[in-house]
């Protein structure tokens, strides 16, 4: 069985990563989306299980995936998973050149492989940071979000 991981912080869980689940999934067998638990540099981050229950309701149809927390190094987890890839979406040449050096190292510490998925055009410009942004200021972030699941309410235009 061939298993890989996308891992984030998904605060909050954009069009974007969808995208880059939904095109990386025939890829493999199984697809854990690892959901970052350390909450060192982002304090106000909403806890992963509310971000693992949001994300694992929209893909609930999906049997091939599952949403998990991790803490420390992707590497590891993916070890502990038992995937021998990382799945990460790249927007710009900015984006590229910061997964291509933790790649490198992802590979050297670990053997484990990055494969890098470009983001589709219309998502080039979207992201986590930049949703929330819009809704600190109250703007509609609905067509940033993915249509399926999120029924929390973690993704209305109020949260912060």
């Amino acid at each position: 069985m061939t298993t890989g991981i996308f891992v984030g912080s998904f605060n909050p869980f954009t069009v974007g990563h969808d995208s880059i689940v939904t095109r990386a999934l025939p890829l493999f067998d199984r697809l854990v989306i690892g959901v970052v638990g350390d909450q060192v540099h982002k304090p106000d981050m909403p806890s992963a299980e509310e971000r693992i229950r949001a994300i694992a309701d929209l893909y609930r149809d999906e049997p091939r995936i599952s949403v998990k927390t991790y803490y420390g190094l992707a590497v590891d987890f993916a070890k502990s998973e038992g995937a021998r890839f990382i799945v990460k979406g790249v927007r710009s040449v900015k984006d590229f050149e910061y997964e291509r050096e933790q790649a490198e190292i992802n590979r050297l510490l670990s053997g484990v492989e990055t494969i890098l998925l470009y983001a589709e055009p219309q998502y080039s410009s979207v992201s986590s940071t930049m949703v929330r942004e819009l809704q600190h200021f109250g703007v509609d972030v609905s067509a940033f979000l993915p249509k399926r699941g999120f029924s929390n309410g973690l993704h209305d235009s109020t949260t912060h």
